[in-house]
């Protein structure tokens, strides 16, 4: 039976216990987050600190992370049974896994864009894509806009390039020092973190991958088999309580890094100010997120993505983007209707 015809079933066993309102007594479910606590983690954070999850009938538990890898690998083992995670780490497990009993699929696209960029000091001289042939590059072995290089460097013909690996607080100080010429990273972390280390907004260079010919899809929520076969219900419930909340973080986003403090004290708070409203304009509300609409994706990006990510992370075998994908627990257009105007 496909996966489509198996959330099909199971959403029907579960359909009229639905229309009769909250009836999941307090499920729990295990959520992990890509990585720390951190601006963007007030997307799902303000949902649990309002009670949303709650009213829905859930028992949520959000933990920080430590990658978009160990987040699929742990959702994959049960250890979690939803999380938040890049997409290409996603595609890259269930292709590298193909006998793996428990590969978890895409629920809700979050991150329309993936926030990957290349990031460099002007006094490099690098300006543009082109200006990166033979130059030193650095970032951890994991990163995902080092593993995404290929695609960026094939759609700006980029050649030569040779890479240092690093644990990743080591990244940005490894630039500034002048160790590497420009590195890969999360383009509003880099930032942010090349401003701790006392450099200039105005001498900072970033090439979004998005803004150079590279359309990957960033971060999902995903689930795991066990949960999209036994309680679809939970997974609806999850998502129609984070589109309450992500809608009102979106809409004033300042004030939910509160949430976000409270979960790690000794956080900066105007720092996280500025990566919340940073990964909302370039993920979250971009111009291809407003295309498309929030939460779904288009069904001939997500083919392309798949047979880019093939290629470029050299898997064991081609992915398939219906088998890490489902549209099933996607809601209305209404309720999807949760990005802020637009800025003029």
């Amino acid at each position: 039976m496909s996966l489509r015809s198996l959330v099909r079933r199971a959403l029907l066993v579960a359909g009229a216990a639905l229309a009769a309102g909250p009836v999941l007594a307090q499920t729990p479910i295990k959520f992990q987050l890509d990585w720390r606590f951190e601006g963007p983690a007030a997307l799902f954070l303000a949902s649990q600190a309002k009670g949303y999850y709650k009213a829905a009938g859930l028992d949520v538990t959000i933990d920080a992370g430590n990658g978009s890898g160990g987040t699929v690998t742990r959702v994959a083992s049960g250890t979690y049974d939803m999380g938040f995670a890049d997409l290409a780490a996603l595609m890259e497990f269930h292709a590298n896994n193909p006998d793996a009993p428990n590969k978890p699929v895409a629920v809700l696209m979050v991150y329309n864009n993936t926030p990957a960029a290349v990031v460099a000091l002007k006094k490099s001289g690098i300006k543009t894509p082109a200006d990166l042939n033979g130059k030193k590059l650095g970032a951890p072995g994991f990163d995902a806009g080092r593993k995404a290089f290929p695609i960026f460097a094939r759609a700006n013909n980029i050649s030569g390039v040779q890479w240092t690996s690093m644990d990743p607080p080591l990244r940005e100080t490894m630039l500034v020092r002048g160790d590497i010429e420009a590195i890969t990273g999360f383009g509003f972390t880099s930032i942010l973190n090349l401003e701790a280390r006392g450099v200039k907004a105005e001498d900072i260079v970033v090439l979004p991958y998005p803004a150079h010919g590279v359309k990957l899809y960033g971060n999902v929520i995903i689930a795991t088999p066990k949960l999209i076969k036994e309680n679809p219900a939970a997974i609806k419930a999850f998502i129609s309580a984070f589109l309450k909340g992500a809608k009102e973080v979106m809409a004033n986003p300042d004030p939910t890094i509160e949430y976000v403090k409270a979960r790690d004290g000794i956080i900066n708070v105007e720092l996280e100010k500025r990566r919340l409203r940073m990964a909302i304009d370039a993920v979250v509300a971009s111009p291809d997120a407003r295309a498309e609409g929030f939460g779904v994706v288009n069904g001939g990006r997500l083919a392309l993505m798949a047979s880019q990510v093939s290629d470029a992370f050299a898997t064991k075998t081609r992915i398939d983007p219906t088998a890490v994908w489902t549209d099933a627990f996607i809601p209305g257009k209404a309720e999807l209707n949760i990005l802020p105007p637009a800025r003029k």
